[in-house]
């Protein structure tokens, strides 16, 4: 007889506990199943399939090429990997924009094909109707607003974004449309710590920063960036807790050289 032991899975009303008892929420980004399995070890509270995958996984300049079939794939890898972890996946560039019913439709892919629990999507009040047909439907949707990067043809620019006044109202307003829709949480990337704060005690959901500041309801970062394995991004908003970038460089380095001189394998080693 197997040894069953049960991992409570975190879902998005363990995320609204949590911001009701101040306890911080831990969001990092997973692409397959080795990280997967690992940040679900150390605890993260959701892994985040981004569309960044676009830019670290594929080595695109932005998220806008990276297709939903390509998302598919990285979202089964993270789910066979994560056995507490929220698992939220973003539907990519061209897959909600046009209207609710490719909205809906990309939306059931994703969760019918990959086993997410989960889905995020860009913008404010111009998508709300469609985060109401997918919320309907019975998916859990997580918003995003601030610099929001499928947009950045429209920016030009990964500067901080609502440090206007006119832009800030419209981001808070946004948010107040998305808690409306019915997303359970969202993320606020790249926006002024005042403006986060004040956005962050507005709603009833969660707030997940990035250069967002502190007082937001969580945080969420780019794991080849917090792990030190892109080493050229250095935004203020990064702190990096590992260099990977030389680890594995170094490793590497002393395999090679074992090679070339001939001193693996040694005996030990070969059969």
């Amino acid at each position: 007889m197997s040894v069953h032991t049960d991992v409570k899975r975190v879902t998005t009303n363990t995320l609204m506990k949590m911001k009701s008892t101040g306890t911080k929420i831990s969001m990092i980004t997973a692409y397959d199943f080795s990280f997967s399995k690992l940040f679900d070890k150390a605890g993260v509270d959701v892994l985040l399939v981004g569309d960044s995958a676009s830019n670290v996984m594929a080595g695109h300049d932005s998220t806008v090429p990276i297709t939903l079939e390509q998302m598919i794939y990285h979202a089964q890898c993270v789910v066979r990997g994560a056995k507490r972890s929220l698992i939220v996946v973003d539907l990519p560039f061209g897959t909600y924009q046009s209207n609710g019913d490719i909205a809906l439709a990309s939306a059931i892919r994703v969760m019918k094909e990959t086993g997410a629990h989960s889905l995020k999507l860009e913008g404010g009040e111009e998508i709300a109707d469609s985060i109401k047909r997918i919320v309907q439907a019975g998916i859990p949707v997580m918003g995003h607003l601030g610099l929001t990067p499928q947009s950045i043809y429209k920016f030009g620019t990964y500067t901080v974004r609502a440090k206007e006044n006119d832009e800030a109202e419209k981001l808070k307003k946004d948010a107040l449309a998305l808690q409306e829709a019915g997303c359970f949480g969202i993320v606020l990337e790249k926006i002024p710590a005042s403006l986060a704060k004040e956005v962050s005690e507005s709603l009833s959901i969660p707030t997940i920063g990035i250069g967002a500041g502190r007082h937001c309801d969580g945080q969420v970062l780019v794991m080849h960036d917090m792990l030190g394995i892109n080493s050229e991004f250095k935004p203020r908003f990064l702190r990096k807790y590992a260099a990977l970038d030389e680890i594995i460089t170094a490793a590497v380095g002393n395999y090679i050289n074992d090679v070339k001189d001939n001193s693996f394998p040694n005996e030990n080693e070969s059969y």
